[in-house]
């Protein structure tokens, strides 16, 4: 009998899946109809028997960053199983830490990175007035997702806010970034990609006085065609640092007709899949070369 494949999934509490179309189930369909039998399984189960799976899809680990010791620990346990994983999990590992934004803005490529607050150090504002080039920051964990944690804070007022992010910093380490107004005025840009090809984008914009472009903030989200010139760039960033993933998004903003990177997620992304007829067709061709 043919194993299943493992749909990797996380135990809902309505926390980050609020309003959404459930992905889960959309992979799940398309690998039924390339005849693969398959499984949506939390990654926290317990005492799930993970080797009775053929290989592993790492789809919506959305409690990953909730529970990162916990998470590091079941990728040490799959390592040892030596199952085939996508995406991988050295990938996963390496993009767990937002850390890689510094690695990636070091190699030459326009990032909004900012710098590193480490564990246990205390915040002292004055030191980056200048570095930011910017009078409001963004404060965000370096492990974390949908906006967890995410402080924003003017320049001049950083005084006020000094015991909260100091109280954080006692529990992890953070990074600080330039508030980017092209964020709020604008949006995001969301580039997906399927085995190193360019699929489609989504523009997604935060709520009116918000800066956080989650949907469940009150952002809404369009499908978009990019221009040639930010496609250009996002697909140079999809060839050095995710050529060999099933699937990368590449979220961005546009300053001043440059694209530059703000997050390159590798391991949970909510893919868009119902807003552009591409997508599911897309992911489908992805997944058949990826397992026939």
């Amino acid at each position: 009998m043919q194993k299943p494949v493992a749909i990797v999934s996380y135990f809902s509490v309505g926390a980050y899946d609020t309003n959404t179309v459930d992905e889960d189930k959309i992979l799940s369909q398309v690998l039924t109809e390339l005849n693969i039998p398959n499984e949506i399984v939390p990654w926290s189960t317990p005492d799930e028997d993970w080797s009775r799976f053929s290989f592993l899809l790492i789809k919506s680990v959305w409690d990953y960053f909730d529970f990162y010791l916990e998470f590091l620990d079941w990728v040490k346990h799959i390592k040892s199983l030596d199952l085939p994983v996508l995406n991988d999990l050295d990938s996963i590992l390496w993009n767990s830490d937002k850390t890689y934004l510094l690695e990636i803005q070091e190699k030459g490529f326009p990032v909004i990175a900012g710098k590193l607050l480490e564990k246990g150090t205390k915040f002292n504002g004055e030191a980056f007035k200048e570095s930011m080039k910017s009078d409001t920051w963004v404060i965000k964990p370096l492990v974390s997702g949908g906006a967890k944690n995410t402080l924003k804070i003017k320049a001049n007022d950083w005084k006020s806010q000094e015991k909260k992010i100091n109280d954080l910093l006692q529990t992890e380490s953070f990074l600080i970034q330039p508030f980017i107004k092209e964020v709020a005025e604008v949006g995001e840009y969301s580039l997906i990609f399927f085995n190193g090809k360019f699929s489609h984008t989504v523009l997604k914009t935060p709520a009116k006085d918000d800066f956080r472009v989650q949907h469940y903030f009150g952002g809404t989200i369009a499908t978009i065609q990019p221009s040639a010139k930010m496609l250009d760039s996002c697909q140079k960033l999809v060839d050095e640092f995710a050529s060999d993933s099933l699937y990368v998004r590449v979220d961005g903003v546009e300053v001043d007709g440059v694209f530059h990177l703000m997050e390159l997620e590798m391991i949970e992304p909510y893919l868009f899949l119902v807003l552009d007829e591409k997508a599911i067709p897309n992911y489908k061709e992805a997944l058949r070369e990826r397992l026939k």
